[in-house]
């Protein structure tokens, strides 16, 4: 199985993995993202706290390997002025 990459954004505060929206539905869990990640367009930006690990414990749940590179910046990131995430699963 091929492993799945993901890209991690941090600013001296906070971090984002970015994963798009049709990740969050194949995977079932686009309906169990907090307010507290953000989208733009079909991208979504999991927080570091709740729902990176909810993404982690899904993707070994289903045994999907995977691997995280990260950009760190000391300013802080453009993520912050996204749009908080809203499930299109209402």
């Amino acid at each position: 199985m091929k492993i799945r990459t993901f890209k991690v954004y941090a600013d001296p505060g906070h971090a984002w993995v970015k994963v798009t929206r049709q990740d969050l539905i194949d995977l079932g869990i686009e309906d169990k993202v907090s307010r507290f990640s953000y989208q733009k367009g079909e991208n979504c930006y999991l927080e570091e706290d709740a729902d990176l690990s909810l993404l982690v414990d899904t993707l070994k749940a289903k045994g999907i390997p995977y691997k995280f590179y990260e950009t760190v910046s000391n300013r802080q990131s453009r993520i912050r002025s996204y749009y908080p995430y809203q499930s299109r699963a209402f």
